[in-house]
């Protein structure tokens, strides 16, 4: 039986899998390493980057003309910045992955030679140039979690690299691939002594600089079709748009989805079952609620004062652009992505993900505050309900809530009300969100489905402070609103508007007013 793999490398023939040569320039690989270049694999944690190296390693050695060593330097991390423990422990991995290729005998010999008699700082230069020297071929090297080495320890590494680059081919390395989730060039390296120093500037040897990317469409129906060839079981057409729209084809929401579906919902483990577009959905919510490692470890990077950065001013809808090199490196943890938009969160899971886990610690109070009592006889949502529900709960616990959200209180009103949302879909609706540096704007939708009815209720969040206009922001609002209210086909629309000056008496903040554009009828809610 296959699986869909949802941890570590799809290198063995028990998992679904898209070939991992496929998913990059396989010819332009070739040709760097034809020219005896140096250069770098780069990609977010969890989308291939391990299964690509190790298949390439497999069909440079298949081809016959080179040795080719893979090894993970993620060993030498935990000695930081103690530069002798940390080589050791990368040679050590070195020697045990070069002993699957040359005589074991004589590099347990060398191993031993070069601990007694050899410094540090070439310790590992020394090593890979005698691999180079008993090899019959030309070797390649595949350095993987190059960016998981820690100051002094990666500097010494690169350097030692980089003093055996005039070698090559025949003392050294043809070629050398470092992989890691950021481009070398990015690295801004913390040493011992507090001085910084870049990556380019310990390693200016690199030639080029590769990215892997997220699946295709196309991958994600190859990668689901395996399973249907495998077990029979077929998913509706309609399921591959939802779970592009859901995952942007991040390799690891992509294989989550699918094993929730077809494995951990046991219903659908009769392969007679067809997956329809609906399982995709309940398999999403469940993969969110689940709070995977691979969700988990992205939550922890919100904490990150350069990820708050950018992240912070995407939730307020700022115009304000946040600094480069922040915006940089949460493309490289895949947390953004850069489109003709502008930087949006990279797909429509970490939205949720995102402003659930800045509120994880006060989703129990919502469980308990709130009774579905905004449902109506007919089984829909009652707006007036619910928002009237939000407008006193704001009232009476703004200040509570905003000093629970560590380093995002500016963002309460915008996290908190989707929380209070997220409690109302409560697995019966869905949610959609757009939120993006520049747009000036946050939409939300909320889907709510009855028998054969559905609610589109979509909401335009405002935050209004003291050198703001209502009617301008009003007007503004209803413009905005009724343009994804045409965009979503909703059924109705509402504004929230945060007034944010501490000294305004409540009995003015809260109201109800309406308006409209283009047709468009709108409800207004002050807080």
């Amino acid at each position: 039986m296959k699986y869909f793999n949802t941890a570590g490398p799809v290198n063995k023939d028990f998992y679904y899998k898209v070939n991992p040569l496929t998913r990059w320039d396989l010819e332009e690989i070739l040709m760097l390493i034809e020219q005896e270049k140096y250069f770098i694999l780069h990609a977010p944690r969890q989308t291939g980057k391990t299964s690509s190296l190790l298949a390439l390693q497999k069909y440079l050695n298949d081809s016959g003309n080179f040795n080719v060593i893979y090894a993970n330097f993620e060993v030498g991390q935990m000695a930081r910045n103690n530069v002798e423990s940390g080589i050791k422990d990368i040679l050590r991995e070195l020697k045990n992955r070069s002993q699957k290729i040359f005589s074991e005998k004589a590099i347990i010999e060398k191993f031993e030679e070069l601990n007694r008699n050899t410094t540090t700082g070439s310790l590992l230069n020394e090593f890979i140039e005698f691999l180079c020297n008993i090899s019959a071929k030309p070797v390649i090297v595949l350095i993987d979690e190059i960016d998981a080495l820690i100051g002094d320890t990666l500097v010494s590494v690169l350097r030692q690299i980089r003093a055996g680059y005039d070698k090559r081919p025949e003392n050294f390395p043809q070629s050398i691939i470092l992989c890691g989730v950021r481009d070398i060039k990015d690295y801004r390296i913390h040493k011992s002594n507090d001085d910084i120093i870049t990556g380019g500037s310990a390693f200016n040897i690199k030639a080029e600089s590769l990215r892997l990317g997220n699946f295709t469409k196309e991958d994600i129906v190859n990668l689901y079709n395996e399973h249907t060839k495998e077990t029979g079981q077929k998913f509706e057409e309609n399921c591959f748009e939802l779970i592009w729209n859901y995952t942007n084809g991040q390799p690891w929401l992509v294989n989550a989805l699918a094993y929730e579906v077809t494995f951990n919902m046991k219903e659908n483990r009769d392969r007679r079952i067809i997956i329809t577009k609906d399982m995709i959905e309940i398999a999403k919510d469940r993969l969110v609620i689940s709070r995977a490692t691979h969700l988990d470890q992205l939550s922890d990077k919100l904490d990150e004062d350069r990820v708050r950065r950018v992240i912070l001013p995407m939730i307020l809808n700022r115009d304000a652009r946040s600094n480069k090199d922040d915006e940089q490196y949460c493309i490289d943890l895949g947390l953004v992505r850069l489109t003709d938009r502008g930087l949006v969160i990279s797909n429509a899971i970490y939205k949720e993900i995102i402003p659930r886990e800045l509120t994880e610690t006060r989703q129990t109070d919502f469980l308990m505050r709130f009774a579905p009592d905004w449902i109506g006889e007919d089984s829909l949502i009652d707006t007036k309900i619910l928002f009237s529900m939000f407008q006193q709960f704001w009232r009476e616990n703004s200040d509570i809530w905003a000093s629970h959200i560590a380093g995002y209180e500016e963002a309460a009103p915008h996290l908190v009300f989707q929380a209070y949302l997220q409690r109302v879909a409560n697995s019966k609706g869905t949610i959609f969100r757009e939120y993006a540096l520049g747009r000036g704007r946050t939409d939300l939708m909320l889907k709510w489905k009855s028998k054969d009815k559905e609610q589109r209720i979509v909401i335009e969040l405002k935050v209004m402070r003291k050198k703001d206009n209502y009617d301008s922001i009003k007007k503004k609002a209803l413009i905005q609103t009724a343009e994804y209210a045409k965009k979503s086909n909703a059924t109705e629309s509402h504004i929230l508007i945060f007034d944010r000056d501490e000294k305004m008496d409540w009995r003015e903040k809260v109201f109800l007013d309406s308006g409209e554009y283009d047709g468009l009828k709108m409800k207004i809610w002050g807080m």
